[in-house]
């Protein structure tokens, strides 16, 4: 089924997937690794492998802990210092290399700024709260989100691509939400709250 013009362009492409490899490789081999003990976190700890007092996990590139621990116990969080959360990104959103030499974790490498990155990161949360009628209430939440491409514009609050597909609503700027679970008995709240039209992780 391969022509012979089919496998010039097939050995082609080949050779120059093996050159990318190398240039990988290479810049990979210059960037600084957890394991070298030299990156520091946000708040300036040498940041090791597995699980940190926080619940960090940056070598895994995931955080299972407090929902106030993931903000270092900040003052404003403690109303929900019992919630816990795990969350989930990839290596856009937050690397465990430093490729660009600032001593810190790269954040869409490369790149000016999150837009057209595809980084991506899930978030699921769960508590219980006392309801009205002194109820112990428990509740989860789930959500999905993803960097905006380049070209997507955003309307009324919305993230949306050149096709006029719905990518989600916009939340921090730059991001979108493409997905939400949301479950809570007290509150009548049940199951998928919002989907767009391309859900998955990597889609965008």
């Amino acid at each position: 089924m391969i022509k012979k013009n089919s496998l010039v362009v097939f050995l082609s492409i080949l050779a120059l997937g093996i050159a990318g490899s190398n240039i990988a490789a290479a810049k990979n081999n210059a960037c600084a690794t957890i394991q070298g003990g030299t990156l520091l976190t946000s708040d300036g700890r040498t940041i090791k492998t597995g699980y940190d007092i926080w619940g960090y996990n940056y070598q895994s590139l995931m955080f299972n802990g407090k929902y106030c621990d993931s903000y270092r116990d900040a003052a404003w969080c403690q109303p929900y210092k019992n919630d816990s959360l795990i969350m989930k990104w990839n290596d856009a959103w937050l690397s465990n290399k430093d490729c660009d030499g600032d001593g810190l974790l790269d954040r869409h490498y490369g790149l000016a700024s999150y837009r057209g990155s595809g980084a991506w990161l899930t978030n699921h949360q769960n508590g219980t709260y006392e309801g009205s009628n002194g109820e112990t209430c428990n509740w989860n939440y789930f959500v999905k989100i993803v960097a905006a491409p380049l070209d997507a514009g955003l309307t009324g609050g919305v993230w949306y691509a050149p096709d006029g597909s719905e990518i989600g609503p916009a939340i921090w700027g730059e991001f979108a939400i493409t997905q939400e679970v949301n479950n809570d008995p007290c509150a009548e709240a049940k199951g998928l709250s919002y989907k767009g039209q391309r859900p998955g992780l990597g889609n965008w």
